[in-house]
């Protein structure tokens, strides 16, 4: 199972990104999605987390401004960041529990997304 994240980008602060992430391979079945960020010089963070029913888990630094999201047709998270601020400028993650086809349990990362908020 991998994921592939796309999305990220600059953009002026108060501005908006939608990240997205898609999960592919010999997927059986995927649990628990989130997003991680981690800024220069700093510890990878939790941003969000999603489960397969759709409860949602947020950092106190995003609630109110992000939202994630996830397609279980589509094995696809998404993360919404609407007024984005210079501190929310990081290498962003997506993660998942997935269970292959051969019902092997695996936590999985994607590679990582730059976001760039300029002041």
């Amino acid at each position: 199972v991998q994921l592939q994240a796309s999305g990220g980008g600059l953009v002026q602060a108060g501005g908006s990104l939608r990240l997205s992430c898609v999960a592919s391979g010999s997927i059986f079945r995927i649990n628990d999605m989130g997003w991680y960020r981690q800024a220069p010089g700093k510890q990878r963070d939790l941003v969000a987390t999603i489960t397969s029913s759709g409860n949602t888990n947020y950092a106190d630094s995003v609630k109110g401004r992000f939202t994630i999201s996830r397609d279980n047709a589509k094995n696809t998270v998404y993360l919404q960041m609407n007024s984005l601020k210079p501190e929310d400028t990081a290498v962003y993650s997506c993660n998942a529990d997935a269970v292959s086809t051969g019902r092997v349990y695996m936590i999985v990362w994607g590679q990582g997304t730059q976001v760039t908020v300029s002041s």
